[in-house]
């Protein structure tokens, strides 16, 4: 194999691809890159038999061939060579892969790619396609609610599901809840009328997708066990699905709320953020006590002190006080964009409603906290 490449866009693939790279995998061929040569391409392949990436590059591809590579190693070659142009050159008799920058030259000991596994990266029976705009949109709505409990495995991901012909997102620890519906121009996911569940790793790589190629459309398709994506046929992920059911999250919202409260989204953000301050560090816990037109926020830490903040709302309920944990009430308020932001609560025990009048499409659920 004989290829020419520019650093910038080879380091770049790399630094992607090897993102799905498990350090601590039992596979010594795993922790290796598959780079593939061929036809005006190089591609770069990577995989912990989880979830699997895939990226296509343009360079010069005078002789065709493929070989595997320490992942590592090479990322942090790539890393801190100057940005020009780069020869890398296959010699098969050594079993070793020359980097040739300039004046800089490197050789490393390389893999047969027999050895990596066969990865499959697309299945074009049920596609459809979502703009990677919306698909960040999703992402950035819901991830922060997926739980790191590794015992309850069916909600350490984002539940995708088809609702009324719109891509419904939810994802949540218990504790709270996240859900967006999106707008999907494409009959075809319909597919996902039974719902599946995207693992937290392979979340981080769709977004990492979405990123990369911005104003793009993002075409993905299911089986009974992976995820495939396939953006503009240069970035390709396999993502195996969590294979539980996902818990009856309809059953967390509430129907009908007695109570509305209305406030500005970015002051109740910041005095969240001052009282959590003194907040014990475990709980997160704070008091917000409901009164007409204001609501007053308190924390108490038994070796710190306390704190307390009266802010000007809209709310004509009756009177109340709810415990919340600070940390997921400032996660929750954070997906929102800055101006009104409304709390829907029936008593100080049950689950309150957030949503914002700008953002129709998503509901925020945040549980009482007991202090």
């Amino acid at each position: 194999m004989h290829a020419q490449v520019s650093t910038e866009s080879i380091r770049e693939a790399i630094t992607k691809v090897t993102s799905v790279v498990d350090r601590k995998n039992t596979r010594p061929i795993l922790a290796y890159t598959l780079v593939e040569a061929n036809e005006g391409q190089l591609s770069f392949s990577a995989t912990d038999l989880e979830v699997s990436a895939k990226i296509k590059i343009d360079a010069i591809t005078e002789v065709p061939g493929s070989f595997c590579v320490n992942a590592k190693n090479f990322s942090d070659i790539l890393r801190e060579l100057p940005n020009s142009n780069l020869e890398l050159k296959l010699d098969e008799k050594e079993n070793s892969l020359k980097i040739d920058c300039g004046d800089i030259h490197f050789t490393l000991l390389i893999y047969k790619n027999e050895d990596f596994p066969q990865l499959i990266f697309q299945n074009k029976s049920n596609e459809f396609s979502v703009q990677s705009e919306k698909l960040q949109e999703i992402i950035s709505k819901t991830q922060h609610a997926i739980s790191t409990d590794e015992t309850r495995l069916f909600l350490n991901g984002i539940y995708l599901q088809e609702i009324d012909s719109k891509l419904r997102a939810v994802a949540t620890d218990g504790h709270r809840l996240s859900m967006i519906d999106t707008e999907i121009d494409d009959n075809n996911i319909d597919n996902l009328i039974n719902g599946i569940i995207i693992p937290r790793k392979g979340v981080n790589e769709l977004k990492r997708v979405a990123e990369t190629y911005p104003k793009s459309l993002i075409n993905i398709s299911v089986d009974d066990s992976f995820m495939y994506v396939n953006c503009d046929e240069k970035y390709f992920l396999s993502i195996r699905l969590i294979s539980r059911e996902y818990p009856k999250y309809q059953a967390v919202i509430p129907q009908k709320t007695t109570f509305s409260m209305s406030a500005d989204k970015a002051s109740l953000f910041d005095a969240l953020r001052r009282i959590k301050i003194m907040s014990n560090e475990k709980s997160n816990g704070v008091r917000v006590k409901f009164t007409e037109k204001e609501i007053v926020l308190m924390a108490n830490h038994p070796s710190l002190g306390d704190a307390r903040e009266k802010l000007a709302v809209d709310y004509n309920g009756k009177e109340m006080e709810i415990g919340f944990n600070a940390k997921y009430l400032i996660d929750t308020l954070a997906t929102f964009d800055d101006g009104e932001i409304q709390f829907e609560i029936n008593n100080e025990f049950s689950a309150v409603v957030i949503k914002s009048p700008a953002i129709p499409h998503m509901l925020g659920i945040i549980m009482p906290l007991k202090l």
